[in-house]
Order: C-alpha cells, then structure tokens, then sequence
C-alpha cells in the first residue's frame, strides 16, 4: 500500500524505491540461529551467514517478482453498501483518490461524475480488479535504514526543486515552507512521519525494492510473459513509503 504522495510519485515516475522492514519473525528466526552457531563454535570460526545475507534469502519479495499497487480508491454510489469482494469488477468506474483519477467501466466505457463516487475505501480494501499501477521489482537489497545514500533517498520519491534544489513532499509542501536541504534528510523525515517519531534513529533493518512502474493493471497483458509470477500487492498493513 502506498499513501498518496508516494502514488504521485509513481505516477510522475519520480518513485522508483521503496524500504520496507524486516518481519520481527525473520529477525527473531536469524537471532536464534545465531545463538546456536555461537553456542556450538566455541570461538573456532564458522560458516553462519550474516544478518543482511540471512534477511536477503528470505525475502519474501525477490527480483522478477510482479506486484501490484494498492491505493485509497472508491466506486459508484451504488456500490456504497457493498464489500469490495461483492463488487463486480469492470462494471463501474473505479476514483483515485491520489489524484482524482476515474477509470472508466470496463464493462462499456462510461465515467461516472466525481459526486457519484465519494464513498472512499483504504488502500487495504483495494481489490486486484482495481488497480492500475503494477511494479515489476528489479533489485532486492538488504540494509540498514540509515545507509540510505542520497541518490536512493531521491529514488523514494522526493521532490527537488528546479530552482531551489531544495527537497520536499510535492510543490505544496514546499510552498509551506515544509522542505530540506537534501533527500536523505526529506526521507528521514517522511520516515518518521509515517513510522513513527524515533523510528528513524532506531536505524533498523530494511528490504530495499528497487522496481519499474506500469500504468496498467497486474493482469493487462500478463500472458504476454512466460515468467511472469504476479504476488501478493506490496503492503505490510499500513501505507509505506
């Protein structure tokens, strides 16, 4: 899931990163086993794998993998009392509401008006009918958060003034004066912001997703490709950056 900044960002091509942590599951599963490769080494040097090899092989994203992009979306007032699992999909015309976008039905083509679609829906109720953003992941690296370099920094989205060279969300933000000398001190603040203050200085460990943006939807053309392994959409039950 994405909040709507960050599907801006994919949309203008700008965002082509994203950090997501490491399950404390994976972290508590490579303590464990590093306590036993201490335990049965007695100091004479062993094989064990380092953390970031350890995260890497089970990531549960790997290069090649198909993904699709969840975001705050709605349909026709009609639907309004419907689960989105009961909506048929193609037969209304889908609002996104990162930019006000409406697809137009599948089913014949029609737009619906920007009143009849109001009832918003979270990006975790988004169905995979409904996309219209599909990543196709290019690199997968493991690190801390921190070592972030600031050309990565301006991968994740950042917005840098022609003029200026200054960093922000988006031209508002930097309009409000809401901006930072550089991309990574942007990233650490977005960071913080959607993680939570502290998050940032407690540096922990990331999968960084380097991925190709598509303005189509995971199933558009997907037999196409012999290799294709579309996966679950990229959420960890919040919006990321």
């Amino acid at each position: 899931m994405f909040s709507a900044p960050m599907v801006r960002a994919l949309l203008a091509g700008t965002k082509t990163q994203t950090r997501r942590l490491i399950p404390s599951a994976t972290l508590d599963a490579y303590y464990e086993y590093d306590d036993w490769c201490r335990s049965v080494s007695a100091g004479v040097p062993t094989s064990r794998q380092w953390e970031a090899d350890y995260f890497l092989e089970r990531s549960r994203i790997q290069i090649g993998d198909i993904l699709w992009v969840r975001e705050a979306w709605a349909c026709h007032w009609s639907t309004d009392d419907q689960k989105p699992s009961e909506i048929e999909p193609g037969l209304w015309s889908v609002r996104y509401f990162a930019d006000d976008h409406i697809r137009p039905a599948q089913a014949d083509g029609s737009v619906a008006r920007l009143d009849q679609i109001q009832r918003k829906r979270p990006s975790m109720f988004m169905p995979r009918w409904a996309s219209r953003l599909t990543l196709t992941v290019d690199d997968v690296r493991v690190r801390r958060l921190q070592e972030i370099s600031e050309a990565d920094a301006r991968a994740e989205g950042a917005y840098v003034g022609k003029a200026s060279g200054r960093v922000a969300d988006n031209q508002i933000a930097m309009n409000l004066g809401l901006w930072h000398f550089t991309c990574r001190d942007w990233y650490e603040d977005l960071w913080d912001r959607i993680n939570g203050a502290g998050s940032w200085e407690a540096n922990p460990w990331v999968a960084a997703y380097t991925f190709t943006v598509e303005r189509r939807n995971i199933d558009e053309g997907l037999g196409q490709r012999a290799d294709a392994a579309p996966k679950n959409p990229l959420s960890e039950g919040r919006e990321r950056s």
